[in-house]
């Protein structure tokens, strides 16, 4: 790999070796010896792998069969932290059995999910089918309002699907019984748990040769907590997946993924903008645009029968999310929660946080254009989802799942991201026993908001360390000899090809170029040799 410090030349990554001579190099990133965290627990199995030892040839226990098996125990975890909420007890008329979530269990027990009271609260119990059904409920200002299914609509579908599941499985005699709440629950967690295990696939097979980083996604402490919150693994898994499709230089199948993913939460289609933003740097708009129709094709074939048959119902969603005021967890509830301010509407807090989101991205977009050397793919797909939950006046516990997988592929420092994970995993603690509150021997809001604080520290750090990367690549460890960018399909190992009409300011330094040493040049390659 050549010394890129200097901004004068282009830097060259060497071209990959064939496959044959591959064997031959010790090219796979082994924890064991190149992480000392790691080197050091693997005392508990026998040490590290040996100097002499055959790499790629075991036929059963790969790493990523390891790594499924790690993520399926991580699961199971996640499943008894919200195992207690799903209980039964006498709480009906006559002591009739039902959900019991007496004396606060969901906060005591910290085994609250969304999964479960969305089962009554979107009338999903009724067999209610989403974006039809509505209802009155009381909104912030206390006035009656209709309120319709709040999720993009393939979470929604999805959350009927599961309800159809769980009511066929009540009504089937010979399968065993149990409250329709926790079928219902049950089903969707198997779902996600695929979505999550495809998460750790698609990031396994992304990550070139540091494989083992990916063993974060499967043991993440946040997979503990957040597994089964909410209905993000789904959208995690659409988002990894069009990373590996783009990674393997299918993007029209990279834009489904992404645009289905979307249907779901819309953070994927944030991902989108790195890859413009990479494609304007090296000539490869083409592929961008079949990426970019390919997402909006995908998202309008799942939209638009709800969109044509439900608009009110399909508008809920962005309705909702533009009525809502600051979520506790969002940067603004710290700051008010310590100084008093700020006290905004809804309405202010969207203008602030969309000016603040759009700088961030004006921000990267000028790092990813300028940058003496082309930064990796995934490094800037952290960034802007960083700069979106950080800038956003809604970051909900389960959020954080969405920087798993990309902070994993960025960031290739594992301690770090440990230290991360588990800071936001323990976020969860404040957070129940400040909803329980202090007069039901609750915690203050400080108590949550400084660890908000805490957790928000630790993801700027993180992106610290990645522009810090991108402005010293040869300090990057994913970059290693023949490797420039594991996930940047098309993009890996492309040389900057900017379009002329591009500003010399949102170019490479090695672009940089005047009007006038751009026509001496033309005159002197057009001029015949003497």
């Amino acid at each position: 790999m050549s010394d890129d410090r200097g901004s004068d030349a282009r830097p060259v990554v060497s071209a990959a070796p064939p496959a044959e001579d591959r064997r031959s190099l010790d090219w796979r990133d082994t924890p064991g010896r190149t992480d000392p965290t790691v080197s050091r627990l693997t005392a508990v199995i026998g040490g590290p792998v040996g100097r002499h030892a055959v790499l790629g040839r075991t036929r059963f226990f790969t790493p990523l069969r390891a790594m499924l098996l790690l993520a399926v125990v991580f699961l199971a975890f996640g499943w008894f932290t919200k195992a207690a909420c799903v209980q039964q007890g006498p709480v009906g008329p006559d002591g009739a059995l039902g959900l019991d979530w007496s004396g606060n269990r969901q906060y005591v027990a910290m085994c609250y999910s969304d999964i479960v009271p969305l089962y009554g609260a979107e009338r999903l119990a009724e067999g209610a089918f989403p974006y039809r059904t509505s209802w009155e409920e009381p909104g912030p200002d206390g006035q009656m309002q209709t309120r319709y299914m709040e999720y993009p609509v393939l979470a929604g579908l999805y959350q009927y699907g599961s309800m159809r599941i769980a009511k066929a499985w009540d009504a089937t005699p010979w399968l065993p019984d149990a409250l329709q709440v926790a079928i219902y629950f049950a089903v969707v967690a198997v779902g996600l748990a695929l979505a999550w295990l495809v998460t750790v696939w698609a990031t396994a097979m992304s990550a070139g040769r540091r494989i083992w980083d990916a063993a974060l996604v499967a043991a993440s402490p946040l997979v503990v907590v957040h597994a089964f919150t909410n209905f993000d693994a789904l959208a995690t898994a659409f988002a990894a997946g069009g990373l590996l499709a783009w990674a393997r230089r299918r993007p029209v199948l990279a834009g489904v993924l992404l645009g289905l993913g979307a249907a779901t939460k819309l953070y994927p289609l944030l991902l989108l903008g790195p890859l413009l933003v990479l494609c304007l740097r090296t000539g490869h708009l083409r592929s961008f645009a079949r990426t970019a129709g390919a997402a909006a094709a995908a998202w309008l074939v799942v939209n638009l029968p709800i969109m044509v048959l439900y608009p009110r119902g399909w508008a809920e969603f962005f309705r909702l999310n533009s009525d809502r005021g600051a979520d506790p967890d969002s940067i603004y509830n710290v700051l008010h929660s310590f100084v008093g301010w700020p006290a905004w509407s809804a309405s202010t807090f969207n203008g602030v946080s969309l000016v603040l989101f759009a700088a961030a991205c004006a921000a990267i977009g000028w790092i990813a254009l300028t940058a003496p050397r082309r930064p990796r793919l995934a490094q800037l797909c952290f960034l802007l989802v960083a700069a979106f939950l950080l800038t956003n006046k809604v970051w909900s516990p389960q959020y954080s799942l969405w920087l798993v997988p990309l902070a994993v592929l960025a960031v290739p420092h594992r301690r770090a991201l440990v230290a991360w994970m588990t800071i936001d995993a323990l976020v969860w603690v404040p957070r129940m026993y400040y909803y329980l509150g202090p007069d039901r021997k609750g915690l203050p809001e400080q108590w949550f908001t400084a660890t908000v604080f805490l957790r928000d520290v630790a993801v700027v750090a993180l992106c610290a360390v990645v522009l810090w990367q991108i402005r010293r690549p040869v300090r990057d460890p994913v970059r290693y000899g023949f490797v420039d960018d594991p996930v940047g399909g098309v993009l890996d190992q492309a040389p900057d090809r900017p379009p002329r009409w591009l500003p010399a300011r949102l170019r490479p330094a090695h672009h940089r170029v005047t009007r006038e040493e751009s026509s001496e040049r033309c005159i002197s390659e057009a001029s015949p040799a003497p």
